[in-house]
């Protein structure tokens, strides 16, 4: 059963974006003349989710409009939920560039979308965690047998989900997915409509300091190494590198700014978003922001999540996720850094 249950599941999120690249011929692209056309012309499509993160906070103080307006180009933001709709966006050409966790791009490399990782963002270990009430009676992984547990599919949490279940010998009968959004399933928890919730940050840290929730268990815990990436449309990528480049240098501007300035940056977020600056510090902290080349580790760490999918029946052909992998944009970024 679990393997039928993931198979469709994956097979839906999968169909989904086949028939967005289908359709993508009957959308108004915009388009460019021959080479020589000013940059003046070009719209950088840029996807963002969450409220704490890099590209949350760039777009928040316009780091990227004052970058790109340098170069006569134009930013324009587009904001989601979760990962997968970010490769809706990506196969319909109507984004360029994001970031997501690791998951989503499986299922966009299995449903055909054209698109490259660029860098990766963080190594996923403190990311996903499972949420439980904070009178709940589930003490360890085997205690979700028979309970309802939220998650929003085709999410880095939405495999981590199974791979935790795994590790406790339960199989996809043993459990109830209960598919939701964050904004949906945070007031699930608290009603207790779900007795547990697979999740990522910020959202773990926020329902745990808010509701005294607790954690049963993270990505540390279980040592799952699932990292996240920014990811580039390669069409875009290929017509555009040195916007591509400008892109990887600005989110390390905004990054190294959080690195060097956590208490400012967490104040400036807490006020915004109207929440203890103790969670954000928090959240920032488990982030572990990172910017670095998909280097063997992470495409071993990556590579094991496409395996997995495929053993469990969630996608339905094995994966060589380096096919994906463009170190190139962010190896010249690194190089130009250390020159200066």
């Amino acid at each position: 059963m679990f393997k039928i249950w993931a198979r469709w599941s994956f097979i839906i999120l999968i169909a989904a974006v086949s028939i967005i690249l289908t359709a993508c011929g009957s959308f108004n692209k915009q388009s460019e003349k021959a080479s020589g056309e000013s940059k003046r012309n070009v719209v950088v499509n840029i996807g963002v989710q969450g409220s704490t993160g890099v590209l949350p906070y760039a777009r928040e103080k316009k780091y990227f409009e004052k970058a790109f307006e340098k170069v006569g180009a134009e930013v324009k933001w587009h904001e989601f939920t979760s990962g997968p709709p970010h490769f809706e966006a990506l196969a319909a050409e109507r984004l360029d560039l994001g970031a997501t966790g690791g998951t989503p791009l499986i299922a966009g490399q299995s449903g055909g979308v054209d698109f490259k990782a660029i860098a990766v963002t963080t190594d996923g270990k403190k990311g996903n965690s499972i949420v439980i009430a904070k009178d709940s009676e589930i003490k360890d992984l085997k205690d979700l047998k028979g309970k309802k547990i939220a998650v929003a599919k085709g999410s880095s949490a939405y495999n981590f989900l199974y791979m935790a279940i795994d590790r406790a010998g339960l199989k996809e009968k043993d459990i109830k997915i209960v598919q939701l959004q964050p904004d949906e399933a945070r007031p699930a928890l608290d009603n207790g409509s779900i007795d547990a919730w697979s999740t990522w940050e910020p959202y773990a840290t926020t329902v745990v300091h808010q509701t005294a929730a607790k954690i049963l268990v993270s990505g540390e815990d279980l040592n799952i190494n699932a990292p996240s990436f920014l990811v580039a449309r390669s069409k875009f990528a290929a017509e555009h590198p040195e916007l591509t480049v400008l892109f990887l240098k600005t989110y390390e501007e905004v990054r190294q700014h959080f690195s060097n300035n956590l208490d400012e940056v967490s104040k400036e977020i807490a006020d915004k978003e109207k929440v203890d600056v103790e969670i954000i510090k928090e959240v920032l902290k488990k982030t572990d922001l990172i910017f670095s080349p998909a280097t063997k580790e992470f495409q071993k760490a990556h590579q094991e999540q496409a395996d997995f999918l495929y053993s469990a029946g969630g996608i339905n052909k094995e994966l060589d996720t380096t096919e994906v992998i463009e170190n190139k944009y962010i190896e010249q970024v690194l190089k130009e850094l250390e020159a200066k």
